[in-house]
């Protein structure tokens, strides 16, 4: 898609909030569901298989519409969304994690995450 402005990126970042928060809630249904199926296949207060089934399918179309915006999702437990920009002429990833109040830090695009620094 095309490249954000740091303003642009914590627009989008808000827009996303309820999404990511749902994909996190909808995550650990899904890792629940999954545990109690590999031991046996009992059913817990969430359901069994075809509430796994449909978790799985919730989460596919949560993550299809986080990366629908331009934004990257790198990561998924934790979340990692990154935003790809250009600070000072350098392609950069503007880069929220889970847990993250706002979109403040930033990293090189050919250094990852290691490579994350503050934005000024």
């Amino acid at each position: 898609m095309g490249l954000f402005s740091v303003p642009e990126a914590r627009e989008e970042l808000a827009r996303l909030r309820p999404v990511l928060a749902e994909i996190v809630g909808v995550r650990a249904d899904a890792a629940e569901l999954a545990a109690s199926l590999r031991e046996g296949g009992r059913r817990t207060d969430l359901g069994g298989l075809p509430e796994f089934k449909a978790a799985q399918a919730r989460l596919d179309d949560l993550l299809a519409g986080v990366q629908a915006t331009g934004a990257e999702l790198k990561g998924f437990a934790p979340l990692l969304v990154d935003f790809p920009a250009d600070l000072d002429g350098v392609p950069v990833l503007l880069c929220w994690l889970e847990g993250d109040e706002g979109l403040d830090w930033y990293h090189r695009a050919d250094l990852g995450f290691a490579g994350r620094r503050r934005l000024p």
